[in-house]
Formats: C-alpha cells, structure tokens, sequence
C-alpha cells in the first residue's frame, strides 16, 4: 500500500503544479491588462512593476492552490479510471476510501501551509502593494482617479468622474464633494476639467470649467447660495506627489491586511464598543421608563391631555423624554455600526481559515468527479473543477455578505461553503463506492 500511495501521490504532482502555475499566470495576465494602460509610459519604473506584480500575486495564491488542488484530484482519478488502473485496485480489494487517504492527508498538509501563507505572508503582501499603489497614484494624479467611483485624491474632497484621459490629464462630467470646511458644505459640478502638476512641481492643479458650485452652511442649512464659472481652478500643494517610496509607516487598513490575530483584536475592540452601547441603552430605557411613570401614573391619563397645575412639570418630563429618545436613538446608531464592523472583520478572520482548508475539502469532490468523468486530461479536469470552484466562490461571497449584514453569525456564513462541498464529496464518495465504483467497468 505504500507504494500505491506513493504512485497515486506522484500522479497528482505534476497536474497540481501545472494548474497552479497555470492559473497564476492567468490571474496575473488579467490583472496587467487591467493596469497595463495605466503604468507604460507613465514614468513608473520597470523595477516598481515587477515589485508591483509579484505583491499582487500574494492574493492570487489564496484563489489558486484550492483551485489546482481540484483539477489535479480530477485529472488524476480521471487518469486512473481511463487506463483501467482503478479497476485493477478495485480487484485488488483496495476501496475507494482506502485510495483517498493519502491525497486527504496532502490535501490537510497543503491546507496547514496555505492557512500560514494567509495570516503571514499575504497581509504583509497586501500591505505593500496598497502602499506601493498610493505611491504610484501620488506620482500619476490620474492613476487615483476611477471613472464613475468616488476617488480620494486630495485630503477633503470626494471626487467623482464620468470620464477621465490619462494620456492628456483630462477629466468629465465631475462632481466634487467639498468637506474642508466645518461650517459650510460644498457641491463643485463641472463639464470638464484637468489633472496636472505647476511647472516647477509644487503643486497639484485641478482646472475645472463650465459649472456650477453650490453651498449650504452647516449644521442649520440656513444659508445657501449657488456659483457659476466658466473656469474655476483649485491649488493644492503637491506635497506627497511624485512618485518615490514611501517610508512604510502607514497603518494597515482593512481585513485584507491584517492576520487572524490582528482581525480578533480589532472586532474585540469594536465588540467592547456594542457592549457599551447595549450598556448605555439598558441605562436610557430604565431612565426613559422612570419619566414616563411620574408623566403617566397609574389611573391618570397622558401628559398631552394633562390639563392641572402639574402640568409644568408633565411638560419639562416631556421635554426629557425627547432628549431620552434622541441619546437612545444614537446609542442605538452606534451599536448597529459597531456591530456591522465586528461582523466584517469577524468574516475576514473565518475567510483565511475556510480558503486555506477548502483544500482538503476539494479533494473530497475531486476523487468521485474524476472516476465519474472517466477521461483524464487538463480540459475535462478545469472545466469540472471550473463548475465546483465558481460554485464554491459564489456561496462564499454570499456568505460574506450574510455574515457583514448580521444576518447569520460569521463563522456560519462563512463556513457554509466548505460545508457545502464537503457534503457534496462525501454524498459522491457514498453512491460512487456504493454503485458505479462496485461495477464491472
């Protein structure tokens, strides 16, 4: 039995390193497609590319090794079963099971080491990238800017383009949103405009022409005006552009990231927050119930139709209820924010465990879907394992998104996939042993 461990292991080898190169290579091929527009000729070194790729890389690999780990399962017992080798073991009294065993234990192993690559190699991976990135959008103003999204460009403004020209430095259709200043808000619309750097290099300008500019003061909305321009220009110092390493000192933002135990430490800290608003809330409701019995006695009628010499003091009570109400309706705010970031982070914290193990659960698919496919090969192999992963990417997203909405606990949402698969191997497993594996094929 070693020896035929050993050979079906050497038999899955080969097509799992071929489709993990494999797909990659494609990801990465996508991904400078996607970007290659935005770095030739833009100044950018090559070096900073190739850093660029490579960290981009760090998530690819999270994607690709559950994904080749299915096409080689598949590939391989569908070569078994096309040269009648899982006949001969069949006749041999060796099962099914028997023959999982190894690939199951390599399927563990495999997961054990994709799990480490998650919670160390890759959040740090993600982080220089994103910095590398914010490096890059600082030295190519045009780079921050997403056509049809808000982009962050500048401190203060949220700038939103229907159209944008990187060669020229050209931008359309914008809206600008201006919060720089406390007591007024701003609304900046424009036909067109232009992205560009000051001769000498020390500032940013943003040329914007044929609009419209719309003010409203804070916090009472009591004054509004309206401007029109033909040519309006905006001056920010170009302090922090230009493309040049940065120091490394950003925070990591996001669960992305962050490891396992980063991600526990920040939902713990936002759980403390729901705690002290559940706290705060128990402490309104008491307090509002208190005032409410001295507006409303027993055998009295409300305060609004409270016509006596207490009714003064129905009226300052009501008055508290109000600010009561408003305190439990922020505190109430404040918990179901607090509550989605716990939920957020909580499902990022899952994400890393359930994609590194989806490894060994792919395997449990991958046997039966290979003897039921009956022919090996690469295309037969991607195209099933195509299905089940797309399958598998569709459920855990889903998941994602029940788990941040609360609408199932986060290990629940996020599990859910893996569990999917699983019971979808292990019922293939069964009927095949039971039926088409005991057959004289």
């Amino acid at each position: 039995m070693k020896l035929i461990d050993r050979y079906i292991l050497k038999a899955h080898v080969g097509p799992f390193f071929f489709a993990f190169l494999t797909i990659i290579f494609v990801l990465i091929l996508q991904f400078f497609a996607s970007f290659a527009d935005r770095f030739i000729g833009r100044g950018i070194g090559f070096g900073a590319l190739v850093e660029l790729i490579a960290l981009q890389s760090a998530w690819m690999v999270g994607l690709a090794a559950p994904m080749a780990v299915l096409i080689a399962v598949v590939m391989a017992f569908g070569a078994l079963t096309t040269t009648s080798e899982m006949t001969v073991f069949r006749a041999s009294g060796v099962s099914l099971y028997r023959l999982m065993i190894p690939i199951l234990l390599a399927g563990l192993v495999l997961s054990f080491f994709v799990e480490r690559f998650n919670n160390v190699v890759q959040p740090l991976a993600n982080y220089q990238a994103r910095s590398l990135m914010d490096d890059i959008v600082k030295a190519k103003p045009n780079f921050g800017i997403t056509e049809n999204a808000f982009s962050p460009l500048v401190d203060g403004y949220s700038i939103l383009v229907r159209k944008s020209d990187e060669r020229t430095g050209g931008i359309g259709d914008i809206i600008i949103y201006d919060s720089t200043r406390p007591d007024f808000r701003s609304v900046i619309t424009a036909e067109e405009g232009r992205i560009s750097f000051s001769d000498d290099g020390g500032y940013l300008l943003l040329t914007l022409r044929n609009g419209e500019i719309h003010e409203v003061q804070q916090p009472d909305y009591r004054l509004y005006r309206k401007m029109s321009f033909q040519q309006h220009r905006y001056v920010f110092e170009s302090t922090g552009f230009g493309f040049s390493r940065s120091d490394d000192r950003r925070n990591r933002a996001g669960g992305k990231e962050l490891s396992a135990k980063e991600l526990l430490l920040v939902a713990g800290e936002y759980q403390r927050k729901v705690d002290d608003s559940e706290k705060h809330i128990g402490m309104s409701l008491e307090m509002f119930e208190q005032a409410l019995s001295v507006v409303t006695p027993a055998g009295a009628v409300s305060y609004p139709q409270l016509k006596s010499p207490n009714a003064a003091a129905a009226s300052a009570v009501a008055g508290y209820l109000d600010r009561q109400l408003a305190v439990l309706q922020s505190e109430l705010t404040n918990r179901d924010v607090n509550q989605g970031m716990v939920n957020r982070f909580m499902a990022e914290y899952h994400k890393k465990y359930a994609l590194a193990f989806a490894c060994f659960f792919f395997v449990l698919v991958g046997a039966p879907l290979g003897i039921l496919a009956r022919r090996g090969g690469f295309g037969i192999g991607a195209i099933l394992s195509l299905f089940f992963f797309v399958l598998y990417w569709i459920l855990m997203i889903a998941g994602e998104k029940m788990a941040v909405r609360g609408v199932l606990e986060p290990w629940a949402a996020i599990w859910m996939a893996d569990a999917v698969m699983a019971a979808i191997g292990l019922t293939l497993v069964i009927s095949l042993t039971g039926a088409v594996f005991n057959s004289n094929r």
